[in-house]
């Protein structure tokens, strides 16, 4: 299989450049196929297997996502076209002729059938030990086809040594089918350019720069490549059985802390629809499992709101009023690690425009480790901080050395949405029929701002609730309907909103030290940007660059993940467009039920405020918890 690798395009693809080149009035317009003796009708260029799929007709794909450029590498979705001497891939064949298509004839039957076959004689590795077991494609694919042994033999041995060097990735070549998702991902989707075909024929194989190990190179961990491979080729690194250990000790108290996107996905894991948001059952089923404390990521959520907005203001008040030269401006957020690390990597002269806020994750860690144990009297060399995350970047950012302000390491274990599925599953626990619970105090209370985190452009909607209430003194709900800032709202690849700001009130005390009016800010527009994907992050980066719209902006998001973390490298498998939408449903409509849907106004995060961070945001004692500053060597310092 493997020496078929460079396929030839068909021959219609050269027509369809000369019927477009010569007739240019023909695109739009219609073209009257037949698909298994059925007529339909569909628009030029469309795909064979598009047209199939708008029909009701299955076709078997392996190489293709719906996320990812066309690539007709792995053959499996081939069929008959009338009048061509070979079989056609359906997912690379454009239509721009009357044709006729067989799908199911018994020559295609047989060439799927080999193909997996070939497939599967280089595929090492037993399925039941397999991290992706009953969610595998090409396991899937083989069990649709009926293979049932190994027609052209199996190999017995593995031929590359398993890379576990990063935190958030693992790579495992010998279950690799070469269906190039993860180099496709890892360039046209986030064009970061880890991953690469290398050599030719037989002899391909995936590999990364130099083949130094993942940890060497410049992966951004954002395991997009993950959510993007069809067997377990690619997997994160699963700290599952240390935190069993962990819970099994009686000396240990075990701390777990859940953001919002994983209560939005999990329940897909155990076959639920997407769009189901199941926060209380998690909660419910945590505590089973054996968590001593079960917390809420959005508080620290609405702590990052107040930390990042204050800082803002302040960036803005250097800027503007006291006419500082050299404030960073744009501010950008920090709360995506892998974004953190792109820019890191790509950018390292933008560095000081990143917030100095760290992540909810890494705030939230700080707290479990100080303020917690002296309420609760309890020895914080004892504590076990777990963070559930989307995010496999999340591995890499708890494990960074700087993430110690604590004393201790602030977040001991990252654990992916996948991953807790599989610890409830363990625990024989089938979570949508559990009763809810809420969370525990003294972090009982978040608000929908910190919830809406979870989907793109949540956090820059949830900060300006926020500075623009306490800028205004008026109510965001008389600003914006229902306090829901739709402009930054949304999946396109790149948003930007403009604000103006027509009147000021008083500067409220908490901050009321750090600025001594809003005066200036009266009359400003307030530009924002929100990017998800860190090929949209670059698109902005080089528009600043050179001087473009969004150089003039005072604040963007940028989240490494399409989507947002709703759509993040840790998330239930499959992923796609429509997929990512129905779980940023799910998390806009619970935030919606919430009592509290500003951070300011979540009163433990008041009590915290007055009881433990007591010179307010962004004073001594939350700098040296929740904050951080970058350099351009692309680590931190304190």
């Amino acid at each position: 299989m493997r020496k078929n690798n460079n396929v030839r395009a068909p021959e219609s693809q050269k027509r369809l450049k000369v019927k477009i080149a010569d007739n240019p009035e023909d695109i739009g317009a219609m073209v009257h196929i037949e698909i298994n003796e059925k007529k339909v009708s569909v628009p030029l260029g469309t795909t064979i297997l598009e047209a199939c799929r708008k029909n009701q007709i299955h076709i078997p794909t392996l190489c293709h996502h719906d996320d990812l450029c066309i690539a007709g590498v792995c053959r499996v979705c081939v069929v008959e076209v009338e009048g061509m001497k070979t079989l056609q891939a359906a997912c690379s064949f454009p239509i721009t002729n009357p044709v006729k298509i067989k799908t199911t004839s018994p020559r295609v039957r047989r060439a799927r059938k080999n193909i997996l076959d070939l497939l599967l004689s280089e595929h090492y590795g037993e399925c039941y030990a397999c991290v992706r077991n009953n969610n595998c494609e090409l396991q899937a694919l083989a069990k649709e086809y009926g293979v049932d042994h190994y027609n052209f033999g199996h190999i017995d041995k593995p031929k590359f040594q398993v890379d576990n060097s990063s935190y958030a990735v693992v790579r495992d070549m010998n279950k690799c089918v070469l269906c190039k998702r993860c180099v496709r991902t890892c360039i046209d989707l986030q064009e970061v350019g880890v991953l690469e075909a290398i050599n030719r024929g037989e002899a391909t194989y995936i590999g990364t720069f130099f083949d130094k190990p993942l940890a060497d190179v410049i992966c951004i961990n954002c395991g997009q490549c993950i959510n993007r491979c069809p067997t377990g080729a690619l997997h994160a690194n699963d700290p599952r059985d240390e935190i069993w250990a962990a819970i099994d000790d009686p000396e240990k108290h075990v701390i777990i802390q859940t953001a919002p996107s994983p209560r939005a996905a999990i329940g897909e894991e155990f076959g639920l629809e997407p769009g189901h948001s199941l926060t209380g059952e998690m909660n419910t089923a945590l505590r089973r499992i054996g968590f001593d404390a079960v917390f809420d990521t959005n508080f620290a959520a609405d702590l990052t709101v107040m930390e990042e907005g204050t800082e803002l203001l302040l960036r803005l008040y250097k800027a503007l009023a006291k006419g500082e030269p050299d404030v960073a401006i744009p501010q950008f957020t920090s709360c995506s690690p892998g974004w953190v690390k792109y820019l890191e990597h790509f950018y390292p002269d933008f560095i000081n425009h990143l917030s100095s806020a760290k992540s909810p994750q890494q705030m939230f860690g700080a707290l479990l480790k100080t303020f917690y144990p002296k309420i609760k009297n309890i020895d914080p060399a004892n504590i076990v901080t777990v963070a559930v995350m989307p995010c496999a970047a999340k591995k890499f950012e708890c494990n960074r050395p700087e993430m110690t302000d604590s004393g201790y390491k602030d977040i001991d274990y990252g654990l992916t949405t996948r991953e807790l599925a599989q610890m409830i599953k363990e625990a024989g626990i089938y979570l949508p029929e559990l009763p809810k619970s809420g969370f525990d105090d003294p972090f009982g209370d978040a608000t929908g701002a910190g919830l809406i985190f979870g989907a793109t452009g949540g956090v820059m909607e949830a900060a300006l609730r926020t500075v623009l209430e306490l800028v205004t003194g008026d109510k965001i709900e008389n600003i914006f309907e229902n306090a829901e800032i739709k402009p930054v709202r949304g999946f396109e690849g790149i948003r930007y909103a403009e604000i103006p700001v027509t009147k000021v009130g008083k500067v409220p005390g908490i901050i009321s030290h750090l600025i001594p009016d809003f005066e200036w800010l009266k009359g400003i527009t307030l530009k924002v940007a929100v990017a998800h994907g860190t090929a949209n992050a670059k698109k902005v980066l080089e528009d600043i660059k050179n001087g473009g719209k969004f150089s003039h902006c005072h604040f963007i998001e940028f989240m490494a993940c399409p989507g947002g973390c709703l759509g993040g490298g840790g998330q239930p498998i499959p992923t796609n467009a429509e997929i990512r939408r129905k779980r940023a449903e799910a998390i806009y409509k619970e935030e919606r039920t919430l009592n509290y849907r500003k951070s300011h106004e979540n009163p433990k995060l008041i009590r915290l405020y007055n009881e433990f961070l007591t010179d307010g945001p962004c004073g001594s004692v939350s700098h040296k918890l929740l904050h951080t500053t970058y350099t351009k060597r692309g680590s931190f310092i304190v």
